[in-house]
């Protein structure tokens, strides 16, 4: 999962680049790069780290034009060096840096015809260098006197039918403007807006609407699947172009439970609303199995799953406490790399108020449980602190599956849910009982806040994979690569 931004403005675009990165950090903490262009030339800064640790004044003030991008990375394909930090850049034709958020799913087959029929030469491991050249190569095919929005609209037509799998992506062209486009299940987020200054018209493209509220612009709209815009800079004008290919759209469901921030409304539909709504069916739900439960306290995981555990401890009449207090200068558990980091991270990113929990039934609410390791870890600190019993609470399904669009689940064996029951699932995090959401509950809940959109993009918890195109062949070699053990050499080599 990544965060991407594009700013075309009438002024300079650094430190706004800069800002809207801050507001995506919780999308990739991995790395974080910024390219602009002034005239001809593009300027890049990109590392491995936070947006606070990667950019310097010195770097700021290098970073010129009132036209760019930004990226900040969690990595899903590739490794984490930071010569596969984005923005990548290709010079042939006309110059076009790109940020990238998601995964192509056919990366390797396009990596070999790349080099066999196109001649092109990739530098990394990254399937975004892929998409990149893929695009490059298929505006290089026409012939073109003078660069036009339609040569982009037939170089995106030419990329959807050679690429497969989820992607949200923003592109920079020198002396030309932003061109941005959308998969055609419209798996990953993007969307648009604009602001009015003296000087004229300027626009913004970011993953999730809040970058785009927080930089001071209008939402306009999402890019639509499929939908190929082009922002030129010589009339600030925008362009748009979408075909009907027939592909169902698919947003991901997992944006809603977890990635996404809750004041961002992605697709039509409010992340908090379909948060709160969660919180109303998981509410329903423990009503049902649990009509005499002797529950004194609701207590949320920090941050992501407090909206849902409100709602829980409002409809089975029990008190919602904050129970747990987080350091905010620790990153977000699920996407740090090692099961042993992971651990002690919890420990540093959470601590206890110990009245809540003392002598009192306790129900913890999290978002989801992935491999276990969290909330095994936050239900012994309630122990710990005194609580009678510990009931555990999840508002997303069983994720049993990897995910294979931009998410980087680990290997199968390393979901806790995998291949487990529900009772054995209790045991193995020392709940007194688990508790889990139904998958048509959280399609539901994000329905009801757009009913035009009908199907998601939910293989984590059904297994089900969007584009049709996933194997047990492409899961297993998946498997090999994304597996702790695999990360830790990847990593030492790149060290």
């Amino acid at each position: 999962m990544c965060g991407i931004v594009g700013i075309m403005g009438t002024e300079p675009v650094n430190t706004r680049i800069y800002d809207t990165l801050t507001v995506l950090q919780h999308r990739g903490q991995d790395a974080a790069g910024i390219a602009t262009t002034a005239g001809s030339r593009i300027f890049l800064q990109k590392d491995n780290g936070m947006v606070k640790d990667v950019f310097r004044t010195r770097h700021m003030r290098e970073l010129v034009g009132n036209l760019g991008i930004g990226h900040v990375r969690y990595p899903t394909a590739g490794s984490s060096s930071t010569d596969e930090a984005q923005p990548l850049y290709v010079n042939s034709p006309y110059g076009i840096a790109l940020g990238h958020n998601g995964t192509l799913t056919n990366a390797d087959a396009l990596k070999q015809e790349l080099f066999a029929l196109d001649r092109r030469h990739l530098n990394t491991n990254s399937d975004s260098e892929v998409l990149l050249n893929v695009l490059a190569h298929e505006l290089s095919k026409q012939s073109i006197e003078q660069l036009e929005p339609k040569h982009l609209f037939q170089a995106v037509e030419g990329l959807h039918r050679r690429c497969r799998g989820a992607y949200a992506v923003v592109a920079m062209i020198p002396g030309f403007g932003l061109v941005v486009f959308r998969d055609q299940h419209g798996i990953r987020p993007l969307c648009y807006g604009h602001r009015e200054t003296s000087a004229g018209r300027e626009y913004i493209v970011a993953s999730e609407s809040v970058a785009i509220e927080a930089s001071g612009f209008t939402f306009v709209d999402n890019v639509q699947p499929g939908e190929v815009i082009v922002f030129t800079a010589a009339d600030q004008g925008i362009h748009r172009h979408c075909l009907d290919h027939g592909v169902t759209h698919a947003p991901c469901l997992f944006e809603y439970v977890y990635f996404a921030r809750p004041d961002s409304i992605m697709d039509g539909i409010s992340v908090y609303k379909s948060r709160l709504r969660m919180g109303d069916a998981l509410a329903a739900k423990i009503l049902r199995e649990r009509p005499n439960q002797e529950i004194d306290v609701v207590i949320p995981v920090p941050d992501t799953s407090r909206t849902a555990a409100i709602q829980v401890a409002y409809h089975i009449g029990a008190k919602f406490r904050e129970g747990f207090i987080k350091n905010r200068y620790i990153g977000r558990t699920f996407i740090m790399p090692g099961q042993a980091v992971r651990k002690k991270s919890v420990r540093q990113k959470l601590n206890p108020i110990s009245l809540e929990f003392r002598d009192k039934n306790v129900l913890l609410v999290d978002d989801s449980i992935v491999r276990g390791t969290t909330c095994r870890e936050i239900i012994r600190m309630a122990r710990q602190a005194g609580a009678k019993t510990v009931s555990f609470a999840s508002a997303a399904p069983p994720v049993r599956y990897p995910n294979v669009y931009g998410i980087d689940m680990p290997a199968a064996h390393e979901l806790i849910a995998h291949g487990r029951s529900i009772e054995e699932i209790q045991e193995r995090i020392g709940a007194d009982w688990l508790v889990y959401q139904d998958l048509e509950d959280l399609r539901r809940a994000a329905t009801e806040g757009n009913p035009s959109v009908q199907t998601y993009e939910d293989c984590v918890f059904s297994g089900r994979y969007i584009t049709g195109d996933v194997s047990e062949g492409y899961l297993a070699a998946l498997e090999a690569a994304r597996n702790d053990n695999s990360k830790k050499e990847r990593d030492l080599e790149s060290a």
